[in-house]
């Protein structure tokens, strides 16, 4: 079975959620047998590179609300995560644009690092002082090779702005189809959708649901028709 999970680095819910959805598989029993693949979601895309500024003014200018109500939305965060076991910096964050995350992670996909590398990259921007945007693409090189990539060849992928650009886009437009609107947004084997970072009691359900769900194939065959197996191929008689 396979889930995929559209997310972003900058979106504090899809680090509780991923969190919460991994401790639902980790207790399921058909866990081996799930493939997790991570999509690409941006809450930002039209904020330019370098445009970095303070989680708190970001959110105060977004929607609309005073700084004492974005601090307090931080601490109701902060608590929500460090019940999931998570580190979570309540004051002093920084916001920008995540598509070079994004471009990262797919190269990391192709080597097998990938999950490895956005647990990183939430970690670094959750939980350390050191900034994941204002510190330049040198800070992402150091975080890929952590998660155990080349770091020469992710210097590469950073450098060449096209590099897993169409891979990007084409997750966020595939999102759009699905009716995701918003992140985390789960899809687990093309079948069920869950929205948000759910209890992991709701995950549990969904995997259940989706694994108990799945058809067997169906097979057409008519019985006569040739076809090569391990013990070799049928020889037409005449």
């Amino acid at each position: 079975m396979r889930v995929e999970i559209w997310s972003d680095i900058a979106c504090p819910w899809c680090y509780v959620g991923k969190a919460r959805f991994e401790k639902a598989l980790e207790a399921f029993p058909h866990r081996d047998q799930v493939e997790v693949v991570h999509r690409s979601f941006e809450l930002d895309p039209g904020r330019a590179k370098g445009d970095v500024q303070p989680v708190l003014s970001m959110l105060t200018k977004k929607y609309g609300m005073s700084e004492a109500q974005a601090q307090s939305g931080e601490e109701n965060l902060g608590a929500q995560a460090a019940a999931e076991g998570l580190d979570y910096r309540t004051r002093d964050r920084d916001h920008g644009n995540t598509f070079d995350m994004h471009r990262l992670l797919h190269f990391a996909k192709e080597h097998g690092r990938q999950d490895e590398l956005i647990q990183l990259f939430y970690r670094a921007n959750f939980a350390e002082e050191r900034s994941v945007f204002s510190e330049g693409d040198e800070r992402l090189v150091e975080l890929a090779a952590e998660a155990g990539l080349d770091a020469e060849a992710a210097r590469e992928v950073l450098a060449d702005p096209a590099r897993y650009a169409d891979e990007v886009r084409a997750d966020e437009r595939e999102a759009a189809q699905l009716g995701a609107n918003g992140v985390p947004f789960f899809v687990l084997d093309r079948a069920y959708g869950v929205s948000g970072a759910q209890p992991a009691e709701v995950f549990t359900q969904a995997l259940t649901q989706a694994w108990g769900d799945r058809s067997p194939l169906k097979l057409i065959d008519d019985g006569g028709a040739q076809a090569c197996g391990p013990d070799g191929c049928a020889v037409p008689q005449q």
